[in-house]
């Protein structure tokens, strides 16, 4: 089926075009560029044979959307990547954040029910939850206010598909990914930083590449084993195919308007594990110094992932090992 991607040559969208390919499925990308790189594409077709469709333009542009809708009035749903999402980006510039990922989200739902397209996988995440209560996390957990507006803007953009979803035909399905790492096994894509890397993994690798000199690990004195905080990692290419799954549960089984799921490992790893790991893989030491606690920080957040393979017998593949591996490779072509 045809499938409209927005942010589709960024780090998940396009590994998840990729696994939509690869499923026999049509995506047409929309992305603006703004932290991605049309070239993308061609390394979509080198991997998969088929080079996908790509249009530039900004998912606020509801006539952008309506040319692309009218143009292919194939298209069957929409997978909803595009968004700024630096966590500390956000705290720097908050109205930049609340008016470009709203107005994207709502521009596109108006756009879709003009046209007739009444399927949508939001891209949501774990910051949904702030400061959990309890861990492991169910789709069940208090949703509690963000601790950054990067995650204030992916709750609100929950709370608009959910009101859209009673009022109208629309089929919403959220995604609430914890924290992806890794890079395609071919080594042809994976995550492209922006100048200085706002997440943790780039930076680890950039460091053990010698590109950066020391990674800064804020707080080692967290109640956990090691000091550090713990992440639920899950491999990029198993969150893309977690939204192949999730398409066809959408437009094939849910009986729901408005459904939410974890996408994550059930696993909690911690940043130090992170760093011994990459040492064990690269055979390099990583140089690190410990800084203060970052305000907002959680020290563990890690998901209860069984709703997910219950309903769409999904269910993460690759250790964080793995990822590590495919993302040193990756780096090792930048």
């Amino acid at each position: 089926m045809k499938i409209l991607i927005t942010g589709g040559t960024g780090y998940i969208g396009s590994h998840t075009v990729v696994e939509l390919i690869q499923a026999g499925h049509t995506p047409i990308i929309i992305d603006s560029l703004s932290n991605s790189q049309q070239e993308i594409c061609e390394k979509i077709e080198e991997i998969t044979g088929h080079k996908p469709l790509f249009v530039k333009g900004n998912v606020c542009d509801q006539k952008t959307l309506d040319s692309i809708f009218a143009e292919h009035p194939e298209i069957e749903g929409v997978i909803h990547f595009a968004a700024f999402k630096s966590i500390d980006e956000s705290l720097q510039k908050p109205l930049e954040y609340y008016q470009n990922n709203l107005t994207g989200l709502i521009e596109l739902l108006r756009s879709m029910d003009k046209n007739n397209v009444h399927n949508i996988i939001f891209s949501s995440s774990a910051a949904v939850y702030g400061t959990p209560d309890a861990n492991p996390l169910t789709e069940q957990a208090q949703r509690k206010t963000a601790t950054n507006p990067y995650g204030k803007t992916k709750a609100i953009c929950e709370d608009i598909l959910h009101d859209v979803a009673k009022a109208t035909k629309l089929n919403a399905l959220c995604l609430r990914y914890f924290n992806p790492l890794g890079a395609h096994q071919s080594a042809l894509i994976g995550e492209i930083p922006a100048e200085i890397p706002a997440n943790l993994t780039p930076y680890l690798m950039q460091v053990a590449s010698g590109k950066r000199q020391t990674l800064q690990v804020y707080g080692d004195d967290y109640p956990s084993p090691d000091g550090t905080c713990i992440r639920d990692f899950i491999h990029v290419v198993d969150l893309a195919k977690a939204h192949v799954k999730a398409l066809d549960y959408l437009i094939n089984t849910s009986k729901q308007s408005y459904e939410i799921f974890n996408v994550g490992t059930g696993k909690g790893t911690s940043v130090m594990e992170l760093i011994k790991t990459l040492e064990e893989i690269t055979g390099k030491k990583v140089p690190y110094v410990i800084k203060e606690r970052r305000p907002g920080d959680v020290m563990e957040c890690f998901a209860d992932p069984s709703l997910i393979e219950q309903k769409m017998n999904w269910k993460a593949q690759k250790s964080v090992k793995e990822a590590l591996e495919d993302a040193w490779r990756w780096e090792q072509t930048r």
